[in-house]
This record gives C-alpha cells, structure tokens and sequence, in this order.
C-alpha cells in the first residue's frame, strides 16, 4: 500500500473526557455534534481533496467520535500503528484546546521524529504560545492552508527547512521558532473541492469507516455542508470568524467566494451519495444579490433538503426564486434576542418587523421549517431579557402557527403541526472566540473575562462544570445569572414547544426532567467545589460522574429537534460504490499508460 503522507487527527474537547466528570451543560444542544464536540472541521475534507490532488495521501483519523463510541478503545494504540510522514491536528474552535495538545503529546510519545502540525482559526491566534509546547512542530496560519501545507509536506518529505513556506509558524532543529509571513489568501474558493468524494474513496482504500465518520450520529443522520465563502462581512460582537477578526489576525482583507455555479455542482455531487440534509454554510447574499441569483440559477431544479442561513432579512422577491429553484429549502435565522437594543449592540442592525417579514415571506415561498436561533449571554442583556425572548419565541409560534402544512401527527423534528417556524435558546458558551471584538475589547463592550491564555483556557476546561469554564461574564449578568437564565429559558421554551406541538408529550416531559436535574447537579457541584479538602472534593466529584454524564446530552432542548425527516434510504450506497469503482478504473488507466509510456521510451 502507498506511505500515508498525512494523518489528520481531531481531538476531544477534553481528554480523557471518559474519565473526567464535568458537566458541559447545553454547550452543544443545538450543533450536531454532542459536548465532546466530535465533528471534524469541514477544512478536513478540503485539504485532504486538494493534496490528494497534488500526488500526496491523506487519512482522516476522528479520535474523538472513536472515543465516544467505543469505551474501550485505545487511543495510543490506534497512533502507535500510524505511519506518516506527518500529523496534522485541527484547533480550530478553541473548546478543542485540552484535547489537542494532549492528543499531541501522545503523538510525540509514540513517534518522536514524526512533525506535528497544527493549524485553524484558534491555532493562528494563539501560534506564538502554541510553540511553547514541544509537541507541536508547526502551526499553519490562516484561513486557507491547502497550499501552505502541501509546500510543508513537501518539505518535510525531502528534508529541507520550510523558510519560504507562507503562513507558517515553526521551530528548527536548534529549537529556534520563525515566524514566515502570513501572505497566502487566495481571492476566491475555486481551488477547493469539498464534495466529500474523498472520504468515500478513502473509506474504501483504508477500509476503515470508523475513524472517517463525522460525528456520532451521522451514519443515522448524514448531514452535509458547502462552503460558500471564507471570511465575512458581518462583525458580530462575540464572532472570532468576523470581518475583523479574520482582517487582524488571519490576514484576509475581504471574504473570498465560491463562484456560485461551483457550489451548485458540490452540491449536486454531495447528492450522488447522501439522501441527508446539504447545509450550506454561510449567507449566498454575502457577495451580492447577483452572486446569491447566479446560484438559484445554478441549483434550480434541485429535489434535495437544501439547508440555508441567512444573516438579516431577505426580500419577497427573492425568497420566492429561492423556493423556485430549491422547493425543499429549509432556513435558518439567528436573530440572537427579541430585544432590537440586544441585537444591535450584537451587530446585528433589523427590527423585529423585519424578521417577522421575512419569516411570512420565507412561508410563503415554501419554506419546509424555519428555525431560529437565540442566544444567552449578550451585551446589553438581563435576566428579564432573557424571560422576554422565550415570550417573543411563543407570540411567533403562535402568529405564523396557521402555516404550518396539515401533517398528522407531528415528527419530533417539527416538521408538522406547528412547526413550521422552530425557536432554540441556548447560551453562549463554552467561550468568547477569540480575536472577536468582546474578547479584544471587553471593558468597551461590557464583558469581563476570566481567562485569556491558550492554557488558561486548557485548564478552564477540566472544571467541574460549564459555570466555571465559561470565560466571561456580563454588567448585566454574572456566570451564575447566565447559567440560571439559561434553565429558566429552557423550561419555558421546552413547555411552549409543547403546547404548539413541536414536541410530543412524552418528549417535552424528559427534557423538562433532565433539566431539573442539571440544575440540582449544579448546585452540588458548587457546594463540592467550596471543599478545601482537594483529594475529597476529587473523590465526591468523580463519584458524580454517572449521574453528570446522563445530564450532559440534549439538557435545554432533545438534540434530534435539530434533525429533518430522512426517509429510510439515508446514504446512497450504490452511488458511492461507482464513485469508488470509477476512481479504481481511473487508477488503473493511469498506471497503464504509464506503464506503456515507459515500454515506449
């Protein structure tokens, strides 16, 4: 079998999660992935894509989703038997910050001549001190790291110092660390492919489906994403992925596009083997109505769950080419809170007859659900707010509930009875991002923080639960009075989704149970916490643990309330076998010619 070039391995939030007792909380209940935030970065799939390209061999390697899984599964067994010529691991989001330094560490213990590479958001902000860790070699800064790391790999594999690679971060064999400019951001995203054929090609060539799957529940829920752009235009307050943020510390002066008839055909292609949601990530206005028109053109016809986010309102006009060209369009709204004064500090500029505008037109249209998503936590925001914003959520149920279409009975998902329009609430946490402006600027913007280190930040997240790994708090609320509000809010949303049917009886009455019970855990943590006596606090925390872990999956709201109705036919297997069997022929005719070439010469 050819030499792996590079394992991609994603860590665990926290390692060894399967030992430590912390309750997360409802850091996770509305993203896919569960508390041990298992889903690899989708820059995974583009970067293994675009070195395969380029002649190099890729294996992705999901520890996290391994660990979650399989109680018993050996993490360093499973290292100790990779061979590469390199490992990368993703920090891109910084709740990953435990999990992969330590899942560095174990690489280092096994294969102490092998480089370790780092890159994403989190691991460009923090490059300087990520070097302070002996097991990390080098960091690749930046958004756009495909060709900084195919240079690298290069490099490596023939021995030479990497001085002219860009973006990146590294330490010689003197120990020396240089920093190369940070000069490669390319203007536009039609270098990337991301239609996960790799992953199907590479699950066959490695036979192994285990460490490629993205996130626990996937092969039940095969959700994907198309990537419209990288950057943003937006500068939303607690954002590390804003305007700014990429401007000031991953050296992007403006967004860079996928051209729109490239992300009809990614998405086209992810559809010749998942029959599961596309979602596509980022708002198709962001470059303009004439680029987002370009791309209903591009799509129209198209019979899949086509999912969409937008950043502000949207026009009658266009959502109705929006319903034209993708009939099973399903929308996503984060208005953040109900309060206009909230929203604005937030960075985001609309009113709420604005929102509600767009929610009639986007109904009208064929919308199949809209969700909308609240935030706690906020600039500017109380308790009461908070109380206001579950009030705002029933007044919408309640105003667009005639819409919803004459389905009986109504799926756990929402897509019957009311639940046209489906509300979430859910703080922010587990931290401020940072490079976002309220982490940059607490003081101007009303937060205080706690941390502010990439080891502060390690070590906030062994603490026995979410209240004291959060690493702000607000004039307006303090950690105890997010935490509070966020049960609170909880209840109260849980029971009003009740009563408009987006969640049946049974299912309302366990997650109302399970929330109770987080907010006693709470309390027991606290009082734990108060005991001077470390080796008892340990020993009660740990003793803990089995009633914390029940209480840490689907706590605000059931995490299955994210997920649309599948039919039973979820992956299309018999696509993916051709996508397989043409690549094979495709080797084969290759190395045939190859092989005549030489003959002839």
């Amino acid at each position: 079998m050819t030499k792996t070039n590079l394992v991609l391995l994603h860590a665990p939030s926290v390692y060894d999660f399967r030992q430590e007792s912390i309750l997360y909380g409802p850091v996770s209940d509305v993203v896919p992935s569960t508390t041990v935030f298992e889903m690899y970065p989708i820059g995974f799939t583009a970067l293994a894509e675009y070195l395969e390209q380029h002649g190099l061999r890729v294996r992705i390697v999901n520890l996290a989703v391994r660990m979650l899984n399989d109680a018993g599964f050996d993490v360093e067994k499973q290292i100790r038997r990779l061979h590469p010529d390199a490992f990368g691991i993703d920090l891109h989001w910084l709740p990953h910050a435990h999990g992969a330094i330590e899942i560095a560490r174990l690489v280092k213990k096994h294969h102490p001549h092998t480089p370790v590479i780092f890159g994403g958001l989190s691991a460009t902000y923090y490059h300087q001190e990520l070097m302070d860790y002996p097991a990390v070699d080098y960091v690749i800064r930046g958004d756009s790291t495909e060709e900084p790391l195919r240079q690298l790999l290069r490099c490596i594999m023939e021995g030479r110092e990497p001085h002219d690679v860009p973006n990146l971060t590294w330490r010689d064999a003197e120990g020396n660390v240089h920093l190369n400019p940070l000069t490669y951001s390319p203007e536009n995203l039609n270098h990337v492919l991301i239609d996960y054929s790799y992953v199907v090609k590479a699950v066959a060539r490695y036979r192994d489906l285990a460490n490629f799957v993205p996130f626990q529940r996937w092969l039940g829920y095969p959700i994907t994403a198309a990537l419209t752009c990288r950057g943003c235009r937006h500068n939303c307050l607690t954002c590390g992925g804003s305007a700014r943020a990429f401007r000031e510390f991953y050296g992007r002066a403006r967004p860079a596009f996928r051209s729109p008839e490239a992300l009809a055909q990614d998405i086209r292609n992810i559809q010749r083997f998942s029959k599961g949601p596309i979602f596509v990530l980022g708002d198709i206005r962001q470059a303009g109505l004439d680029h987002a028109e370009r791309f209903l053109n591009a799509i129209e016809g198209f019979d899949g769950q086509l999912m969409l986010e937008f950043f502000g309102p949207a026009s009658r006009d266009f959502l109705q080419k929006l319903g034209k060209a993708a009939p099973n369009f399903v929308l996503e709204i984060s208005p953040e809170s109900h309060s206009e004064e909230v929203r604005r500090a937030f960075g985001r500029y609309y009113s709420n007859e604005e929102l509600e505008d767009t929610i009639g037109h986007a109904l009208e249209a064929g919308c199949q659900r809209l969700d909308l998503f609240f935030m706690i936590g906020l600039a500017r925001q109380t308790y009461q707010t908070v109380m206001e914003t579950v009030d705002y959520c029933d007044h919408l149920l309640r105003r667009f509930s005639r819409r919803a279409p004459p389905l009986s009975p109504p799926t756990l998902g929402g897509m019957g009875g009311a639940g046209y329009v489906h509300p979430f609430i859910s703080p922010l946490a587990p931290f401020l991002d940072p490079g976002s402006l309220a982490f940059e600027e607490p003081e101007a913007h009303g937060y205080r923080l706690f941390y502010r280190s990439l080891e502060e930040h390690r070590q906030a997240l062994l603490r026995p639960s979410w209240k004291y790994v959060l690493n702000y708090e607000t004039e307006w609320m303090n950690r105890d009075e997010i935490v509070a509000s966020t049960y609170e809010a909880g209840l109260r949303l849980n029971a009003i989704k009740a009563r408009h049917g987006l969640v049946d009886r049974q299912q309302a009455e366990a997650v109302e149970k399970r929330i109770r019970k987080a907010v006693r855990l709470i309390k027991q943590i606290d009082d734990m916490v108060s005991i001077a006596d470390e080796k008892r606090r340990t020993k009660l925390l740990r003793a803990l643990k089995p009633q914390v872990d029940a209480a840490n999956l689907s706590t605000v709201c059931d995490k299955r309330e994210l997920e649309l109705p599948l039919g039973w036919l979820k992956l299309n297997i018999p696509k993916a076998a051709l996508l397989i069997l043409s690549n094979l022929v495709a080797k084969a005719t290759k190395g045939f010619r190859r092989a005549v070439s030489k003959g002839v010469e």
